[in-house]
């Protein structure tokens, strides 16, 4: 998984949507994170300290690609525009789904 900034996140994220117009999916994953990559130590060890910041980490998997960022929390507003605004372009490609005619037993 390529670890990106958030800019360069939202170009790939761009491409990944562009590669999965006619075949495929795109999937995110939203999740809060506290800047740890390690577990919690047992019990007895000394903790980890604590973040003072709150983050949340964005996964897109397209096949076998993977990317992923970290959004600090100064930076939600900023990202949170440019996310909307390139989904928005990319949402157009959806397919309407047939609806089926069910029958209905009347009593």
């Amino acid at each position: 998984m390529v670890l990106l900034e958030n800019d360069s996140f939202l170009s790939e994220l761009t491409k990944l949507f562009q590669k999965a117009r006619l075949d495929g999916s795109v999937t995110l994953t939203f999740k809060r994170y506290d800047g740890r990559d390690r577990p919690k130590p047992r019990e007895g060890k000394p903790p980890l300290p604590e973040s003072q910041e709150h983050m949340c980490l964005v996964r897109a998997k397209f096949r076998s690609k993977k990317i992923a960022t970290v959004i600090h929390q100064k930076d939600v507003n900023k990202f949170q525009v440019a996310y909307s605004s390139l989904l928005k372009g990319n949402l157009d490609g959806l397919r309407k789904l047939k609806k089926t005619k069910c029958k209905t037993k009347a009593e």
